[in-house]
């Protein structure tokens, strides 16, 4: 098993409290929810710091994690270690080169495990759809009390469908102002083709500074409610 020590940014009270409501609404979507798949409507919504963020937090709550990157065309997870070297990644596994085991990365968080997306390769698609990776979800629930998987965007290429049917729900990250009703619709509905499990969506980059409606309505809510507690 390969160890690293991964970055962990500062995060003010609302973000943290936001992260705990997330992981306890997965929680209480059911005890059998444990393998669950992350992805967004378009690139650059923030489903990887997403899926970063809420398996960190169920470490954190003592839960022992696996994060999985499974996003092989375009991986931003890399950015997220700072020490130690990360030779091996789930391509090598799904490939055959490699065993499931020895792709994992031991973070220094307790119960926190990664696995990174690994070298890119020329056919994403059937590698997610191939029997190893079946496998490697299923040993993961095996070992682990809840698995993350990060997904390309589904409005983009099929990846987050085939990934989808080894998962027990899926989550969509939607950058708030950003994406059309038509274009998130469109994106429940690939889902929903391919049988998934919609656990529901989170609106990310919402502007809490009090412009346009979320913002007012978030600052009135976290200001009330939580702003005696400070950051």
């Amino acid at each position: 098993m390969q160890e690293i020590e991964i970055k962990q940014q500062a995060q003010d009270f609302r973000t943290r409290e936001a992260f705990k409501t997330l992981r306890t609404n997965i929680e209480f979507s059911g005890d059998s929810i444990r393998v669950i798949g992350i992805t967004s409507a378009t690139p650059n919504e923030g489903k990887s710091s997403i899926s970063f963020e809420l398996a960190l937090s169920f470490a954190q709550a003592g839960k022992k994690t696996l994060l999985i990157d499974a996003d092989l065309r375009k991986s931003t997870m890399k950015s997220r270690y700072r020490k130690g070297r990360v030779k091996l990644g789930l391509t090598n596994c799904l490939a055959g080169k490699q065993a499931f085991d020895d792709v994992i990365c031991a973070t220094d968080v307790p119960d926190f495990y990664m696995i990174f997306a690994g070298p890119v390769p020329p056919n994403p698609s059937e590698l997610l759809g191939n029997q190893i990776f079946k496998n490697a979800v299923e040993k993961a629930r095996e070992e682990f009390d809840i698995v993350i998987v990060d997904t390309p965007p589904i409005g983009s290429v099929i990846d987050a469908a085939v990934v989808s049917k080894c998962c027990d729900g899926m989550v969509i990250v939607l950058e708030c102002g950003a994406i059309s009703y038509r274009f998130a619709r469109k994106a429940k509905e690939q889902l929903e083709i391919a049988d998934a499990k919609i656990l529901g969506c989170v609106l990310n980059k919402v502007n809490l500074s009090g412009k346009g409606y979320y913002g007012k309505y978030y600052g009135r809510y976290y200001g009330k409610y939580y702003g005696q507690y400070g950051d």
